[in-house]
């Protein structure tokens, strides 16, 4: 009890304290005696109490300034009240609802949270990391407000996506809440309505850029990592031309990875594990084309063709599986407009010399020639799947697996009640956005969301546990295809690919397990047994249940 806060101390430490729960005997302990009302709650009644409250809450923003205001008196009772209504408090707590929040952050701001790490304090990144709240961290999430889901730059607002993530991460992963560390980059803005805005409570400028930028990135990294040399740091919401070069860059000296590159292709290839298995065709077997070539695309791409290959097909002939096309066409190797990335997806154009074409072979001429049996859209090209498309592929196999990932909903390449009807009832569906069920013949079908929560918080788990030093690729398909094996359509062809919010949490320590595994295989973890890492991550799991602080 030396250590144990006492007093205002004990009752305000939002990690420790009960509130109300507090028994009699810890209020004599504590000297907490006087300072709350008499009676003493249960955490059971304290949960009903303060969802009764979230419950009368006008609308959903409110909704979300009520959790967060629950998170910074007591974190456990707000884990908890999570915990109880994973479904219900999902959309409230991070998207879609988190954008709103993120748009209006100065306006709501109430109480600081994490780190403002801003340009103006360049040369004291020890210092601001050194005034971390907590000194013993597992997990960074961190933005620098640029692109912020389909909202675009809303400079130090972006911190509502490090604060929602991390919640996500104790939520399902099981992260203790004391170890998380929400980071903001304030390098300015671009959103001139924000700069123009006398609440904003950001660095009035607009934004760095070029070698500024990356020497200012650098100069964070290697402050994290001087303070927290083994913390996982993940990187959100950052603009594609600089996303992909610090991926590149640091991931392989950091234990790194960008959930919107990373995460989004494992989801993806997670929801197609278990599509393929209900189709009873395995993705090798799979003619694949994506409608959009930009960063998320290509990284789902990446992952596909990785599966692939694990299969039993060489790179080349994986490759040979796979079609791009873009807002110019098909990705083929004659075009000159294209990066890198997009060129390593590039089809020959002999292939397609034959098609008889006056221009660039468009989506509709891929479909119409090619043996396609998957469908994946991540153009934000609105209704793109159009029913002629989606007919003439459904004619040419028994299950097409059919994927309109854009978001937000307005962006869907289509909706999933026109695909089903299209296909008779036959598609394999996954979306990016959430929909509402599809109702067929007067029974409702739950449409699978491929949404990241369902990878990175085991992902956090898995290397905390294995203490890994490296996220792999390989350790990101094992995790998709964990998930995969997790399809609750493997066991019910009518059922969601993905499976109910509520079962989150036990599929998170199923993926951390084999996660775990992968890394200690791979040789960037220490070594340990099957039984070991499971005990590592029973151990690490942290629950929102109250200690006993009584002697």
């Amino acid at each position: 009890m030396a250590d144990q806060k006492r007093g205002q101390a004990a009752l305000f430490d939002a990690l420790t304290t009960k509130g109300t729960a507090f028994s009699e005997s810890e209020r004599h302990e504590l000297g907490l005696l006087g300072l709350l009302p008499t009676a003493v709650k249960t955490q059971d009644e304290q949960a009903a109490h303060c969802w009764h409250e979230f419950s009368t809450r006008r609308d959903d923003l409110d909704r979300h300034i009520y959790l967060r205001a629950l998170q910074d008196r007591n974190e456990t009772l707000f884990y908890r009240v999570l915990r109880d209504h994973i479904p219900e408090s999902l959309p409230v707590v991070y998207t879609p609802t988190v954008g709103e929040a993120c748009q209006r952050f100065s306006e709501i701001y109430r109480r600081p949270r994490g780190l403002f790490v801003s340009y103006p304090d360049r040369d004291y990144l020890d210092e601001v990391l050194d005034n971390r709240p907590q000194r013993e961290v597992d997990v960074i999430v961190v933005t620098d407000g640029q692109r912020i889901l389909g909202l675009g730059d809303q400079g130090i607002g972006g911190m509502g996506i490090p604060i929602g993530k991390l919640s996500l991460y104790t939520l399902i992963g099981g992260i203790d809440p004391a170890r998380t560390l929400p980071i903001v980059l304030d390098v300015g803005t671009d959103n001139v309505e924000l700069l123009q805005d006398p609440r904003y409570l950001g660095w009035r400028h607009r934004r760095i850029d070029g070698d500024e930028y990356y020497e200012f990135i650098d100069r964070f990294v290697t402050a994290v990592h001087k303070a927290l040399p083994d913390v996982l740091l993940q990187w959100e919401d950052f603009a594609t031309a600089h996303a992909l070069p610090i991926l590149g860059r640091y991931r392989d000296t950091l234990l790194t990875f960008n959930d919107d590159i990373q995460g989004t292709a494992a989801v993806a290839l997670g929801a197609l594990h278990g599509a393929a298995k209900v189709a009873d065709r395995p993705l090798s077997e799979q003619n694949v084309v994506m409608l959009g070539a930009g960063s998320a695309g290509i990284g789902v791409l990446d992952m596909i063709r990785r599966e692939m290959v694990t299969e039993g097909l060489t790179e080349q002939a994986a490759s040979e599986r796979i079609w791009v096309v873009d807002v110019a066409g098909l990705l083929t190797d004659d075009r000159t407009d294209l990066s890198e990335a997009q060129r390593d997806f590039a089809q020959p154009a002999e292939r397609v010399a034959d098609w008889d074409l006056s221009g660039p072979a468009q989506l509709a001429d891929v479909v119409h020639h090619v043996d396609v049996g998957v469908l994946l859209g991540l153009s934000t090209a609105t209704g793109a799947f159009t029913e002629s498309i989606v007919r003439e592929m459904a004619a040419k196999t028994e299950r097409p697996i059919i994927f309109p990932l854009s978001n937000p909903t307005s962006r869907a390449e289509a909706h999933p009640a026109e695909l089903d009807a299209w296909t008779d009832g036959r598609a394999l569906i996954a979306t990016g956005s959430p929909f509402p069920p599809i109702n067929r013949d007067g029974v409702e079908h739950v449409v699978a969301q491929c949404n990241n929560v369902y990878i990175f918080p085991a992902m956090g788990l898995a290397v905390t546990a294995a203490q890994a030093t490296r996220v792999t690729d390989e350790m990101m398909r094992v995790a998709a295809a964990t998930l995969g094996d997790a399809s609750p359509a493997l066991s019910d062809p009518n059922a969601p690919l993905l499976p109910a919010w509520s079962d989150a949490p036990d599929v998170a320590i199923r993926i951390a397990q084999a996660v775990a595994q992968q890394a200690v295989a791979e040789g960037v973890a220490p070594k340990r047994s099957d039984d070991e890492l499971a005990e590592r991550i029973t151990q690490v799991h942290w629950h929102p249940d109250y200690r006993d602080t009584s002697v």
